[in-house]
């Protein structure tokens, strides 16, 4: 039997390879972000390719109610959504006090509220069967404070533990939780987040890379997936706990300090 994906943030970089892997294993998929011309061409592109069903929903996750619209459009397709993937995020460079308050609170609908929304929408139904996966997409950025990207980081921290607790709380359950932590990849969140000015974003990974070590780990249940890391980043990422966290947050600000 055929297995559907509710894929956020499916119009472009990870969202869309998500959508992809999904569909060559044989699977629908429910595919949501804010440009229409984008979600068509793919849902063109999937259904013409793999013969699989593709629903369409264009959605602006900063809006308060998003999550409910999308979680009544579904039902009223009559569709049940076996794997919840909250993978829509956006960041922001600069210092917090000089930055625009709209825009970190748009960041903060999307990356925490829409996210939670939905997972508390859908996870119920999932519970009543007895079955389903999530998979939140957090970032490596979640496991050490941000300079220059407070707020970014500060929402992933969240993903993280929120998708650790209730994996946690699932545990007598078949339903998994899982957390994709991936580190610099090759997507638009460098030019739209300012941070392809940056240091950051070297030695970026291809975001089909990450997608599928995600998507993998999400079929086994793994808690947390670390991607798009070298072998020296991830020594440092190891090392982060035993760090003092002045001196991380020191190397992170320079990290992100705009190239002259």
């Amino acid at each position: 039997m055929k297995k559907t994906a509710l894929i956020t943030g499916a119009s472009s970089g990870i969202g869309r390879e998500f959508a992809r892997i999904h569909s060559e294993k044989g699977g629908n998929i429910i595919i949501i972000a804010r440009g229409k011309e984008k979600l068509e061409q793919l849902k063109f592109e999937l259904e013409s390719k793999y013969a699989n069903t593709v629903l369409v929903i264009v959605k602006d996750l900063s809006r308060v109610n998003a999550a409910t619209e999308i979680y009544n459009e579904v039902k009223a397709h009559n569709i049940t959504v076996d794997y919840l993937i909250n993978n829509a995020g956006f960041g922001g460079h600069g210092k917090f006090h000089e930055r625009a308050l709209e825009q970190d609170l748009a960041m903060i609908n999307v990356n925490i509220i829409a996210l939670t929304a939905l997972t508390r929408l859908f996870l119920p139904d999932f519970v009543k069967r007895n079955s389903g996966k999530v998979l939140n997409v957090s970032s490596t950025a979640s496991l050490m404070p941000g300079p220059l990207q407070a707020v970014y980081y500060a929402t992933k921290a969240y993903v993280t533990f929120f998708s650790n607790a209730i994996a946690e709380e699932l545990h007598d359950t078949k339903i998994t939780v899982t957390a994709l932590l991936p580190g610099a990849t090759e997507t638009e969140f460098g030019k739209t987040s300012g941070m392809d000015k940056t240091s950051l974003l070297d030695n970026s990974f291809s975001p089909y890379i990450v997608a599928l070590e995600g998507y993998n780990g999400m079929l086994k249940g793994k808690l947390d997936v670390l991607s798009g890391l070298t072998s020296m980043q991830r020594l440092m990422m190891a090392l982060v706990p035993v760090t003092p966290k002045r001196t991380i947050m020191k190397q992170i600000r320079k990290l992100q300090e705009l190239k002259k």
